[in-house]
């Protein structure tokens, strides 16, 4: 060996050290296994559900005004409150509509008095002219007089009955069950029909709907599984979309979409017993639109993210990992359903993949064994 080779040697001798040392290290990690959690691969029924973004409505919502001018002698009802329909929630002064009320049965009685009188001439000229006595004439005036005095009894009628309506307008009752909400005039304040505020606000609770949009692209299938179902199950979470609120059932749908946003509408109602739901209140909506049943089901952090796609590690029977590329389905909560790539009864490393890639060799640990890497997420890694 010439003094310029040795000197050769021995300056690439450290980068070689280097290299030999990597390559034993990663052999040695080869041959050591890789603590894993592992899960099955099961078949059973998937729902199908769509989920959107929805807001409370009252089915019903009155602001109840005064029907006539007067005084506000009475509030019946507290703020917040919990009404039934026909319970009286407020009185204005009576006393004028009372006066009103007696003069229009007072002139009612004078002329049913009136009429009766006319009535009893009426039959003694009938009888009259039966003996020639009187003239035509005279009677069948008297005819005519009776059918006016008949027509000004009705009038009066009338009035009277407009009369006790009025009066009861005195009275304001609920239109619907429901909650009150604030009262917006208090008692001795002057209140007329024309007041745009109103008294109080009363919003119906029970049953409660929800308004909630979903993308055109499931407008077919929907109205599909609507017209076979006739009605389709609905449930109503909360904002965080954790705490299942309500069970309710699809109501309507709108008849259009919406060009600006590319969504339709859609409308949902929940008996709302717990009053769980409370107006204008944001919601995330679950609507369960079909079963898959004997689907392939995997848990949602088996599946890893790579650059061509999905993968998950399936474990062999020589305790050593494979990549296998999988095509998603629909998935609920941690579960998800396997279109292709997967088999029921394959086992799937579900913890502790991120140290995983072909061949790997992997000791399986129980759920309540040691520790490993507890990093459920979807890697963004690629398998080589």
């Amino acid at each position: 060996m010439t003094l310029l080779a040795a000197a050769g040697y021995f300056i690439g001798w450290p980068h070689r050290a280097e290299q030999a040392g990597a390559e034993r290290a990663s052999e040695n990690r080869d041959q050591n296994p890789v603590a894993v959690a592992v899960a099955p691969v099961t078949q059973g029924d998937m729902p199908i559900y769509l989920n959107g973004l929805g807001t409370v409505t009252p089915l019903r919502t009155v602001t109840l005004h005064s029907r006539v001018d007067g005084e506000l002698i009475r509030v019946a009802f507290s703020e917040g409150q919990q009404v039934k329909q026909g319970e009286v929630l407020a009185e204005i002064d009576p006393r004028a509509f009372q006066v009103q009320l007696q003069q229009a049965q007072g002139q009612l009685l004078h002329d049913e008095a009136l009429l009766k009188n006319a009535e009893i001439d009426l039959e003694r000229y009938r009888m009259l002219l039966e003996q020639d006595s009187i003239a035509a004439q005279q009677t069948a005036t008297q005819e005519a007089l009776v059918k006016q005095y008949r027509g000004t009894v009705e009038v009066d009628r009338a009035q009277v009955a407009n009369a006790e309506i009025q009066l009861s307008y005195t009275k304001i009752t609920a239109p619907l069950s429901g909650r009150a909400g604030l009262r917006l005039v208090d008692q001795g304040n002057l209140v007329h029909v024309n007041d745009a505020n109103g008294l109080v606000v009363v919003t119906q609770l029970q049953p409660i709907s929800v308004l909630f949009t979903l993308p055109e692209d499931s407008v077919q299938a929907v109205m599909r599984r609507w017209h076979v179902a006739g009605t389709l199950p609905v449930e109503a979470y909360d904002r965080a979309g954790r705490q299942k609120l309500a069970d309710g059932k699809l109501l309507a749908l709108d008849n259009q979409i919406d060009p600006a946003t590319g969504t339709f509408k859609l409308k949902a109602q929940f008996e709302n017993t717990d009053k769980a739901l409370f107006p204008n209140q944001f919601v995330n909506i679950k609507m369960k639109l079909d079963n898959w049943p004997s689907a392939t089901l995997v848990p949602t952090a088996a599946i890893q993210q790579g650059a061509t796609g999905s993968f998950v590690y399936v474990v062999k029977d020589d305790n050593t990992v494979t990549v296998s590329a999988v095509k998603l389905g629909p998935g609920l909560a941690e579960t998800v359903a396997v279109l292709e790539g997967l088999a029921p009864g394959q086992k799937v490393v579900v913890d502790g993949a991120d140290k995983l890639r072909e061949g790997s060799r992997v000791k399986v640990i129980p759920a309540d064994g040691a520790p490993v890497a507890n990093d459920r997420t979807m890697h963004r890694r690629d398998p080589a």
